[in-house]
C-alpha cells in the first residue's frame, strides 16, 4: 500500500510550539503510537505514513485541539488519554475532561485532571468520605487531594486541613534528625507543602498553621484524637503498619473527609512488616462509603522520563 501524506495548517506559531512540545517530544510520541512520521515546518505539520496511520494520528491531534489551539502545553498523559478516548469512543468525555477546571493556582493557572483515572480519583474524593489512591510517583495522588482540600477550606466546607505521613524514610527516624518537632517533620512533609504553595501565598501558611486551619504532623501524633469537620490527607501510607493505618482511619469524625495515598511498590518498612496500605485494601475494599482508586504509569504527569522510569520498574517487577 502506498504511503499517504497530509498537511495540517496550525493557526499560529504558539499552536505549533504547544503541539510539538519541548524538543518535539509530543511529535515523537504521536509517531511512536501511530507509526507515522511527523515534520513541523513553521506552522505547518506534515504527517506521513500508511493511510490508516495518518488518519489515526490526525484524529488524535484533533482530540488535542483545545490545548494546542490556545497554545496550552501538552503533556505525555494528554496524548495517551487522547488515544484512549479514540479507542474507547470517549472523545466527548475527553472534551469534558479538558474543560473541567478543578481550581486555579494563585498565578491563575488552571488545574485539571489529565487522565480518565485521575478524574475518577477526583470524583471519588468528592463523593466519598474515605478515598484510597494507590499509584506510582508523579501520578498526582497527593497534589490532586491537596487541590480539593484547599478548595474545601477556602469555601468553608471544612474547618481545617490535616496533612500527615509516617516518619519512615529509607530507614531514618525522626529522633535522628536535628531541631524541634517542626524542623524534624518538615523534610517528610515537603511534598504536601509544595502542593499548598500552589494555592496559598507562602507567607500566609504559617498564620493558617498557627490558627489551626492547616495542621501538619507525623502520623504518630494522630493517636487519641477525633478529626471533626476536617479534610485529612494521609500521604505515603505504604509505610504505615496495619495498626497505624487503622488508628488514623478511626480518627474520622462527623463532617470530615480523608484521602489516603501511597505507592505499594515503594515500601520502606522492614521486610517482616506488612504494609498497612496493602492490608487495608484487602480488608476494606468492599466497605460501602470507601473508594479505592488505582493510578498507573500512564497517569504520570511529571517529566516524561519519570513515566519511562516507572514503566521500566513495572516491567522488572512483573518478570520477578
Amino acid at each position: 500500500m502506498s504511503e499517504a501524506s497530509q498537511t495540517l495548517h496550525l493557526p499560529s506559531s504558539e499552536s505549533a510550539i504547544a503541539l510539538a512540545g519541548a524538543g518535539e517530544e509530543n511529535l515523537q510520541q504521536l509517531a511512536r503510537h501511530t507509526g507515522t512520521r511527523l515534520v513541523m515546518r513553521g506552522s505547518d505539520l506534515l504527517v506521513m505514513g500508511q493511510p490508516k496511520a495518518v488518519e489515526r494520528c490526525l484524529a488524535a491531534i484533533q482530540v488535542l485541539k483545545p490545548y494546542w489551539e490556545e497554545g496550552r502545553a501538552i503533556a505525555a498523559p494528554d496524548i495517551l488519554t487522547a488515544f484512549q478516548a479514540l479507542d474507547s469512543n470517549q472523545v466527548d468525555e475527553y472534551r469534558d475532561l479538558q474543560r473541567d477546571v478543578l481550581a486555579r493556582t494563585r498565578r491563575g493557572e488552571p488545574i485539571r485532571a489529565k487522565t480518565f483515572r485521575q478524574r475518577q480519583y477526583v470524583r471519588a474524593i468528592q463523593t466519598h468520605d474515605v478515598t484510597f489512591c494507590i499509584g506510582p510517583a508523579g501520578t498526582g495522588k497527593t497534589f490532586l487531594a491537596a487541590v480539593i482540600a484547599v478548595q474545601a477550606l477556602l469555601s468553608e466546607q471544612c474547618d481545617r486541613i490535616i496533612l500527615t505521613r509516617p516518619a519512615v524514610e529509607a530507614g531514618e527516624k525522626l529522633g535522628f534528625l536535628p531541631g524541634d518537632l517542626q524542623q524534624k517533620v518538615n523534610p517528610f512533609l515537603r511534598p504536601l507543602y509544595d502542593a499548598l504553595y500552589e494555592f496559598i501565598e507562602p507567607e500566609k501558611i504559617p498564620d493558617l498553621m498557627e490558627r489551626g486551619k492547616i495542621e501538619v504532623a507525623p502520623l504518630a501524633y494522630m493517636r487519641g484524637r477525633t478529626l471533626s469537620k476536617a479534610f485529612a490527607i494521609v500521604d505515603e501510607a505504604q509505610n504505615t503498619t496495619p495498626a497505624q493505618l487503622k488508628m488514623v482511619l478511626t480518627r474520622l469524625g462527623f463532617g470530615s473527609r480523608m484521602v489516603v495515598t501511597g505507592d505499594i511498590t515503594q515500601v520502606d518498612l522492614p521486610a517482616y512488616q506488612d504494609s498497612g496500605l496493602v492490608v487495608a485494601e484487602r480488608i476494606l475494599r468492599s466497605v460501602e462509603g470507601i473508594a479505592f482508586c488505582h493510578l498507573s504509569a500512564a497517569d504520570v504527569v511529571r517529566h516524561p522520563l519519570v513515566q519511562k522510569i516507572v514503566a521500566a520498574y513495572e516491567r522488572h517487577e512483573n518478570r520477578r
